[in-house]
């Protein structure tokens, strides 16, 4: 399609294994005489049917699917009915305990912010920083199927997928904001490995300011 040249994609991230997307942005640089069209269509044609390129267009040469990226969605979905819808089974965390959701919204609050989440992390590297804004966490639940959605500037490795099990933690009563408080403050990701499993989650947006 392009010749014998190589094309480098660019993602505006990484997701662990498992984990869904529902807006995932990429660019690459290619010369080609092809319309806008005929390149989405030729990507689709040839690209597995669990992936699906819904638009393309061209951006200016400084442009950077991730280094660009000024804030993120994340939606954690979470099945909290006794039988399991099926159909969600794949992309749901199914847990048949009731929830607390005044309890579970209460903890939310500690992680919006600007905050050290080192603890609510798996980031190796000391070089690396472990500050990150959280704009909103919101605790939506229609009929026993609970969403959580997190926008922020920046997410780290697991991060949200161990805050989402923190916030289960308070569901069923086993944490408060105060100890979720006390954990933030120790910035220690030896202190707090629980994780909510990697089906639930879905990279849902990714922001630009172009």
């Amino acid at each position: 399609m392009a010749g014998k040249d190589d094309i480098e994609i660019h993602g505006s991230g990484r997701t662990d294994a498992g984990v869904h997307s529902n807006g995932q942005y990429a660019n690459f640089y290619l010369d080609i005489d092809m319309s806008l069209d005929e390149i989405k269509d030729y990507l689709n044609k040839y690209l597995p049917d669990d992936i699906n390129i819904v638009d393309i267009r061209i951006v200016l040469d400084r442009f950077h699917a991730r280094l660009s990226a000024i804030g993120k969605t994340y939606v954690y979905s979470i099945d909290n009915n006794k039988k399991a819808n099926v159909f969600l089974r794949k992309y749901t965390w199914n847990i048949k305990d009731n929830l607390d959701i005044d309890k579970m919204k209460q903890a939310a609050q500690c992680f919006v912010g600007k905050k050290d989440f080192a603890t609510f992390s798996d980031v190796k590297s000391k070089k690396k920083s472990t500050v990150r804004k959280i704009e909103s966490i919101n605790i939506d639940n229609n009929n026993g199927i609970i969403k959580i959605s997190y926008t922020g500037n920046g997410f780290l490795y697991h991060m949200v997928r161990k805050i989402t099990a923190a916030i289960v933690s308070a569901g069923y009563g086993n944490l408060d904001a105060e100890t979720i408080e006390k954990l933030l403050e120790r910035k220690n990701r030896q202190e707090y490995k629980e994780m909510a499993p990697a089906k639930g989650l879905c990279l849902y947006d990714v922001y630009y300011d172009i």
